[in-house]
């Protein structure tokens, strides 16, 4: 890994240099724009609108237009603002861990002590976990001044950047303000039915499907060229039985508690196909079959 920013944690008098990771990278497959008739790569180019020349990124600058008038600004301007020029991550608050709520996690970086004597960071690692408190943190980074939470993740110190609270949208929807009426037996059932699929977390037992699907038709495709058949790559794709009875919820909660439990006593664990059956039980009569794969002419 490579650093991103080097910096120092500080709070009141203690300084605790350390270098930034990204602690999370893309995996997807990155597709690009081609023109359909002939195949030939888009592009999108940097031209000026008063002189039309194609413009490099080394000769580009921001700007700011308030409709009337317009302020360019320089990368010199931009570094010369005090909190791009900041390399400190400053604590300003401890707070319980269990009072951030998930919605407000942006991006998640991986902190390494920077130090020939890494005993302030180890300090400050151990504090941390002993308390069960997460440091809420001030510091810039790529042009932008962020809030983060500054956190333990196993040996390491964590810092995740956070949401500003006017970035986090509110919830208000009409049907969240319509009183319904939840039975105790329904409850019982649905219970019921978590406690079925109730596992521990375990993140590598699940994979990207979409990408290995990609993966597996790009892979087809240069085998094969336009001649491929999709519907022979993936099989046939189930459509919705519209002859398929509609079940009340208690009638549905009652038959995925029983293809869960069943599959769980076979595999130890939920199928895929269980879970796509509580969605198909509880489907409307009528829906439309989904659309099979064309064959490419």
């Amino acid at each position: 890994m490579r650093a991103i920013w080097t910096g120092a944690i500080t709070f009141g008098l203690v300084n605790v240099p350390v270098k930034v990771y990204s602690a999370t990278e893309d995996h997807d497959i990155h597709l690009h724009q081609v023109h359909d008739k002939d195949g030939g790569r888009i592009r999108y180019e940097r031209h000026c609108e008063i002189c039309g020349e194609l413009v490099p990124y080394n000769h580009i600058d921001k700007a700011f237009d308030d409709g009337e008038r317009t302020v360019v600004l320089t990368d010199d301007d931009l570094k010369s603002l005090p909190a791009e020029r900041s390399r400190e991550i400053d604590v300003v608050e401890f707070v319980p861990s269990d009072e951030l709520d998930p919605i407000m996690f942006d991006r998640s970086y991986f902190l390494e002590p920077d130090s020939k004597s890494p005993k302030a960071y180890a300090l400050l690692r151990k504090t941390l976990e002993e308390t069960d408190r997460t440091a809420i943190v001030h510091f810039a980074l790529r042009q932008k001044t962020r809030l983060g939470a500054l956190r333990v993740r196993g040996k390491v110190l964590m810092l995740q950047s956070l949401l500003w609270d006017d970035e986090v949208r509110e919830a208000d929807f009409p049907a969240l303000k319509e009183v319904t009426r939840v039975s105790a037996k329904e409850l019982e059932m649905s219970g019921a039915l978590v406690d079925s699929f109730s596992s521990r977390f375990d993140p590598a037992k699940f994979t990207d499907e979409y990408q290995e699907e990609l993966r597996t038709l790009i892979d087809a495709k240069l085998a094969e060229g336009e001649s491929l058949d999709t519907a022979a790559t993936f099989g046939e794709e189930p459509g919705d039985d519209q002859g398929a009875e509609v079940l009340d919820l208690m009638e549905a909660l009652r038959r995925s508690v029983e293809k869960s439990r069943g599959a769980k006593a076979g595999t130890n664990s939920p199928s895929k196909s269980s879970a796509k059956a509580t969605s198909q039980s509880t489907s409307t009569r009528g829906a439309a079959p989904t659309k099979k794969a064309k064959k490419p002419a």
